[in-house]
């Protein structure tokens, strides 16, 4: 688990959270950061509201007080981040300097695509003819090849082995590991 990219959920002052990612951003910038703590995230979606016959479009947060930042959990990283002015600590973290627990990819996998976003990089780190497991959704646990990618969606066309037959089944990008 050490040196690994994963992610974490961070408490902020309700309300100011777009504060401290900013906060952060600029943390990570100055202090050479880039190589440990990769993407801070506030989680938002955006809801159309009928207001006096006018659609109008509400970004809401998903999680008030919270931040999402994925990182190398390293001394001077987790440092930097308990640290911003903002920052009150790790979720899964049981204080007294202890590191904090990873949120697994499942849960981090439906937050990213209910924003648009992916955990994984599909440009960079999904190409066709990769091996990949199925790890949500009716085809779970069972692993096959990607035949083709649909950047614009987020989906992916893997073949797998049903029945004996080699079979192609769309899958959301959060939905499979490399």
């Amino acid at each position: 688990m050490e040196n690994e990219k994963l992610w974490y959920v961070v408490n902020t002052y309700s309300g100011h959270e777009s504060k401290v990612k900013e906060k952060l951003d600029a943390k990570i910038e100055t202090m050479g950061m880039q190589d440990n703590i990769f993407r801070v995230i506030v989680p938002e979606t955006t809801e159309v509201e009928m207001k006096n016959g006018q659609k109008k479009e509400k970004v809401k947060k998903m999680f008030p007080g919270y931040i999402l930042v994925e990182m190398i959990m390293s001394d001077e990283a987790w440092y930097i981040v308990r640290n911003t002015p903002g920052v009150t600590g790790f979720i899964g973290s049981s204080g007294k300097g202890a590191k904090p627990t990873p949120l697994p990819p499942q849960e981090i996998d439906r937050v990213l695509a209910t924003m648009g976003m992916s955990r994984i990089n599909i440009e960079s780190e999904i190409n066709v003819g990769d091996s990949v497991k199925i790890v949500d959704g009716p085809f779970k646990g069972m692993a096959g090849k990607v035949d083709s990618v649909d950047l614009e969606n987020n989906r992916l066309n893997v073949l797998i082995d049903l029945f004996g037959q080699e079979t192609p089944v769309e899958v959301e990008i959060y939905q499979v590991n490399k």
